[in-house]
């Protein structure tokens, strides 16, 4: 078998319930919810050799991208305000704006291409994303880089 250290950032939805399990018992730990692996394992329903085999391998973003730089493209609705609002829960989330390009609305979509740095003081990323790609007016978002 490769030994990879190639990373996937991929959608909570399209995750295994397995990994998902693993996830949320390293959680428990990590916050002192379940003090052995046996109490985390349990109140998750999963088995040890299940937590031993991917323990190590599935974290929650903001635990290893602290002082990356992220770029992603957003599908947004040609609306006053809509930008800025987005630019807002960027700022909320305490990361660093570093670029915007903002295509010439076609049909009333516009592409924007917004970099950021993700700073210590940033708040979890993967909330960051869900409340950007959530948000009314925005039709999809694609995270194109990681660097």
């Amino acid at each position: 078998m490769e030994n990879s250290s190639k990373f996937y950032m991929v959608k909570k939805k399209a995750l295994p319930e397995i990994l998902l399990k693993v996830a949320e018992a390293n959680a428990l730990l990590n916050r002192g919810k379940a003090r052995t692996i046996k109490e985390a394992i349990d109140a998750v329903g999963i088995s040890r050799s299940s937590y031993y085999k991917y323990k190590d391998d599935i974290f929650p973003i903001h635990e290893k991208i602290q002082g990356k730089t992220i770029t992603f493209v957003m599908e947004m609705e040609d609306r006053p305000g809509l930008l800025s609002s987005i630019l807002k829960v960027v700022a909320d989330c305490k990361a660093n704006i570093l670029s915007i390009h903002q295509s010439i609305p076609v049909n009333h979509i516009a592409l924007i291409t917004l970099s950021v740095m993700i700073l210590p003081i940033t708040d979890d990323v993967a909330e960051l994303f869900d409340r950007i790609e959530n948000a009314d007016g925005i039709n999809n978002l694609k995270i194109v880089s990681e660097e």
